[in-house]
């Protein structure tokens, strides 16, 4: 199944081009980090699958899908889409590999506990080469050189984004960031 194309149909040109760039960036990390580039790119073509949705939408199809939302994940669409999305990858497109559902459902709040693959498509996905914001420069340095500190500098400005716009913050990137500085901590008394 040609998944590119496939998102080239369903998305405007603004976020299927995101999307390829995400692909992009996944692989060039996977290659870096030993993980598998193939998959890699998959999971970065397709990780806003659920984006092309309104958040009532999003909510409707959640509903029809009997998927528990969280009360952040239901009130912002931003969040929505990772869920919802990974779910209609599954149900719609026949992704079943877990990896790449677990990449898509984490990739805009991080977890506690993500794996290697978790953490090169949430970064890629930050770092992705039309990505601008104050400091993605230093992130995408960061990406090649210290996974766990780009990481946590992308969820830093994950978390200051959502604060300074007022909304709610789901309590996963707080989880997310306060593993990070466990294990990057811990490295430093190696």
């Amino acid at each position: 199944m040609n998944y590119s194309y496939i998102m080239q149909e369903k998305l405007d040109d603004d976020l299927y081009r995101h999307c390829v760039y995400t692909a992009e960036a996944a692989v060039s990390l996977a290659e870096h980090y030993g993980a598998d580039a193939e998959k890699a790119y998959l999971a970065g073509i397709v990780h806003d699958y659920g984006k092309r949705y309104s958040g009532r939408e999003l909510l409707h199809k959640a509903d029809q899908l009997g998927l528990s939302l969280d009360q952040v994940t239901r009130k912002q669409e931003k969040l929505l889409h990772a869920r919802v999305g990974a779910a209609l990858l599954e149900s719609e497109l026949g992704i079943n590999d877990s990896e790449i559902l677990n990449a898509v459902v984490y990739h805009t709040t991080g977890r506690e506990g993500m794996s290697l693959f978790e953490k090169i498509i949430f970064l890629a996905d930050h770092i992705e080469k039309s990505r601008q914001y104050e400091g993605v420069d230093k992130i995408r340095k960061l990406a090649f050189r210290d996974l766990d500190q780009a990481l946590l500098a992308a969820v830093d400005t994950t978390i200051r984004s959502v604060l300074a716009r007022g909304l709610m913050l789901h309590t996963r990137s707080v989880e997310f960031r306060n593993s990070l500085l466990a294990e990057i901590g811990k490295n430093d008394y190696n």
